[in-house]
């Protein structure tokens, strides 16, 4: 999901920016301590472009005057790892394990386009996380969740697709948040890989930076803005197509379990940046679907996580299991039978109290990486 100029205005007047965007989430450091990243509208100061391989940790300041995000890039703009929604005069903390190898690292004033960016070595070893055999099994348990939710995501993709090339229009409006559903909760997954993310999902601002708008996004214009999907076919074809790529890639894919831990967070993030705004299914106001989908992605990230962060933090493990419940009981006031109330339907007294739950929920997930990376 690409964030918008647009959503960030949106965020801050409805006073809606995670308060867990904050330095509350600097609980750890590396051995060599963390490594400083002053973020600005024109420039991405890294303090270090060598580092050991292993866990590293970049502190993120965001001393500018747009939101940004930082990235660490493989070849191929393979993400490794990303924080986003860094909000003006916020800092947040990332932990990344990393391999012997070059990537690079990326700010991205606004949260859009390539990013400034500046290379990064990692050499030398490390004993990866997950010889750890708890973490091991974390990453497996993660990994057959991402599996039953790529066939799904294919499956009901086809269907889609199917019914906006047979000009079924209703059953494609049908179809549309249910396809996207299964999407959004392993969408960490899958924006590692390189464009395939803003393709599948990407908003029409995608254009700015080089990209043709089309997807998802493209094909839910055609349905309710422009109310025809004639001319919709190919773009409906190249929407199966690289959902097939990513579920080919995802199921793959061979996870550090850090990515699970920023994964939860980065789920939040998108709630944040596009569900709660309206911004990100603008024409159906499907958003609350999106919602729903990414606070489960998020549990089931951390459902894999549990009999780590039971062992390690049980007091953390008590207050996320407090506050996804809060949010999954606010959330629910919004259901409309078996389906959600359109975003347009809410109050701002209702956004503000989803937005509420959510504040309360990020700030306990920005500790788990740093219980993750913590050596047993």
């Amino acid at each position: 999901m690409r964030t918008t100029p647009l959503a960030v205005t949106a965020v801050a007047a409805l006073g809606l920016t995670l308060t867990a965007c904050g330095s509350s989430d600097a609980t750890s450091e590396t051995k060599t301590g963390p490594i400083a990243v002053a973020a600005t509208d024109t420039a991405c100061e890294v303090a270090k472009t060598a580092v050991d391989a292993g866990t590293n940790v970049f502190a993120i300041t965001n001393k500018g005057q747009k939101v940004t995000e930082f990235y660490v890039y493989a070849a191929g703009d393979r993400v490794m790892a990303e924080v986003e929604n860094i909000a003006p005069g916020l800092s947040r903390n990332l932990h990344v394990e990393l391999p012997a190898g070059t990537y690079e690292t990326a700010c991205k004033p606004g949260m859009i386009g390539k990013g400034i960016r500046g290379q990064l070595t990692v050499s030398g070893s490390a004993a990866p996380l997950t010889d750890d055999a708890a973490l091991l099994a974390a990453t497996e348990s993660y990994s057959r969740y991402v599996k039953s939710q790529t066939g799904a995501l294919e499956e009901k993709t086809t269907e889609f697709v199917t019914a906006v090339k047979a000009g079924k229009a209703d059953e494609a409006k049908a179809l549309f948040p249910i396809a996207r559903t299964y999407w959004e909760r392993i969408e960490p997954v899958a924006e590692i890989f390189g464009d395939l993310d803003p393709r599948i999902d990407g908003r029409e601002e995608v254009t700015e930076e080089g990209l043709t708008f089309g997807g998802f996004h493209r094909i839910e214009k055609d349905l309710w803005e422009t109310k025809d999907i004639s001319k919709s076919g190919p773009i409906a074809d190249q929407l199966l197509t690289d959902v097939k790529e990513v579920v080919q890639k995802a199921n793959a894919e061979k996870l550090s379990p850090l990515q699970l831990a920023n994964g939860a967070k980065a789920l939040l993030d998108e709630v944040a940046a596009g569900k709660i705004t309206g911004e990100e299914d603008r024409y159906s106001h499907t958003d609350l679907w999106d919602f729903n989908a990414n606070i489960e992605g998020s549990k089931a990230a951390i459902a894999s996580l549990r009999p780590v962060l039971e062992e390690r933090d049980p007091a953390l493990v008590k207050t996320l299991d407090t506050e996804f419940t809060n949010v999954d009981t606010t959330l629910a006031k919004h259901r409309s039978g078996d389906a959600w109330k359109l975003h347009t339907d809410l109050s701002q007294a209702d956004l503000k109290e989803l937005s509420d739950a959510i504040n309360a929920l990020a700030e306990p997930i920005s500790q788990v990486a740093a219980v993750v990376a913590k050596q047993a």
